[in-house]
């Protein structure tokens, strides 16, 4: 007898559509397993038979063949378990296929029946709610483990059933058991505040690093600090999140997928801070290539992974905040201590950031050490709240300015956006061409001045980039000629 089971599997960070045929026939016991299925999946069968029989099932002493269709893609994971074990049960008329119709199986099984967690059940869920509906249905059931049902029911236009083994599933699909699809509440969810023990006020003075970090995070743009040891650069660095602005339901749901399929098919770091903040501290200390590998994600928001069988891809739009000395022994700029490097050493210790990297990155910080009289002033400095609400006055501005072009934020417009919304007074551009005559600036770095101009006229709630927002973008790139790269 022949059973169809839908099921899903998760390539990069979407979902397609993999149907589970089983075919149970006479002839000497066997188990095969087909359709370009990894080792996990080809494990399966010794859990299934396990799960069957443990579970209080007959297990057919048969020929079995399970086709997991279309056979091009690859399958991978423990997700086909359940799917599986319910197709078996299918065709040795334990259940009847009528009692799988219209729903989706996604779980992996214990040896004694249990339902054990999945990687990538928000994918799934997202796929099912765009795709799988069909307008005759009135509802589509998404069973899996429990542990998993809250992350899927997200998900709107969905009914996700949380299971807790196998004989619960059948006698559920049997209709001997009732179970409610999982509830949860989005309001709840979406009201909780970000709490944190960092703070912006625990930083004493760097009054201008404070400003361009907040230029920063108001317009997604990348950030370098540069100074000496003990100067603040990592406190700095911490206390960022702290005055980013909510993500918007959509930013959320894509960056929850990330970290939904994050166990199956490990994204790097880079994907793993989909918009969020990465942090590279002791930025000339990493491998050059590695840092060359990144220029590529910083401009596409996105990286590539070319495999046999297929090309993956994952969102990377993350703000790149990198930390580093000015020179190995960190006091080149340090007015209180002396410099024990050689010029060829500081050389030779800034040139591991290539110019191409440099130019990718918006905002260029000197962080100086902090002076005596700061360090022991009592007076109360802003904190991240105040700051917090200024960022998301500017992103709201961005919001609605951006609406319907794909674009969250100034640090992710391209050329033609950059005509389009960085207009600017004549006097503001006959400054920024004074600039690209004196600097040397690139293209590149002209469009990056243009954009940070953009949120700093954002954050002074002016439409009109003045000559002041040109200026002070003009200021984040003067590492270029301070130290030499």
């Amino acid at each position: 007898m022949l059973a169809k089971v839908e099921s899903k599997t998760v390539s990069g960070i979407e979902a397609k559509k993999v149907e589970v045929e089983v075919d149970i026939s006479s002839g000497l016991p066997h188990f095969a397993i087909v359709g370009l299925a990894d080792t996990a999946v080809k494990e399966s069968r010794d859990r299934v038979i396990s799960a069957i029989k443990n579970s209080g099932f007959k297990f057919p002493p048969k020929r079995i063949t399970i086709n997991l269709a279309p056979a091009d893609i690859k399958k991978e994971g423990a997700s086909f378990d359940l799917p599986i074990a319910i197709g078996i049960l299918i065709a040795n008329s334990e259940l009847e296929q009528r009692h799988v119709e219209g729903r989706v199986f996604c779980g992996e099984l214990s040896l004694d029946g249990r339902l054990r967690p999945i990687d990538g059940a928000l994918p799934i869920a997202v796929e099912l709610s765009k795709n799988g509906l069909a307008p005759q249905e009135a509802v589509r059931d998404f069973i899996l483990p429990h542990e998993n049902a809250k992350e899927a029911a997200i998900v709107q236009g969905l009914s996700v059933y949380p299971l807790k083994d196998l004989n619960e599933v059948v006698r559920f699909l049997k209709g001997h058991i009732k179970i409610e699809p999982q509830a949860i509440d989005l309001d709840d969810i979406w009201s909780s505040s970000y709490e944190s023990d960092l703070d912006f006020s625990d930083v004493k003075g760097q009054w201008h690093v404070k400003r361009g970090l907040e230029v920063a995070a108001a317009g997604g743009h990348n950030v370098l600090m540069i100074g000496p040891p003990g100067s603040g650069k990592t406190m700095l660095a911490r206390r960022l999140p702290t005055v980013l602005p909510k993500l918007s339901f959509e930013e959320a749901l894509e960056t929850t997928k990330i970290h939904s399929v994050a166990g199956l098919l490990r994204p790097g770091e880079i994907s793993l801070a989909h918009n969020g903040v990465l942090f590279l501290d002791e930025l000339p200390e990493f491998r050059r290539d590695a840092l060359e590998a990144l220029r590529q994600p910083l401009e596409s928001g996105e990286v590539v992974i070319s495999r046999v069988s297929s090309t993956l891809k994952y969102p990377t739009k993350f703000m790149l905040v990198a930390a580093m000395n000015p020179c190995p022994c960190g006091y080149f700029t340090d007015p209180k201590r002396q410099c024990h490097c050689t010029p060829p050493q500081v050389q030779h210790y800034l040139s591991k950031i290539s110019g191409p990297f440099l130019d990718r990155i918006d905002i260029h910080l000197e962080v100086p050490s902090v002076k005596y009289r700061e360090l022991s002033k009592r007076s109360c400095t802003e904190g991240s709240k105040d700051i917090r609400e200024r960022i998301e006055r500017a992103r709201t501005v961005q919001k609605e300015r951006y609406e319907d072009t794909g674009v969250y934020c100034n640090a992710h417009l391209d050329s033609k956006g950059i005509e389009r919304f960085c207009v600017m007074e004549e006097a503001a551009g006959e400054l920024l061409k004074l600039a690209i005559l004196e600097i040397g600036l690139s293209a590149r770095g002209y469009d990056k001045v243009l954009k940070v101009a953009r949120t700093i006229a954002d954050l002074a709630g002016s439409e009109l980039i003045k000559s002041e927002h040109i200026s002070e973008a003009i200021n984040y790139r003067s590492l270029d000629r301070s130290f030499g790269f």
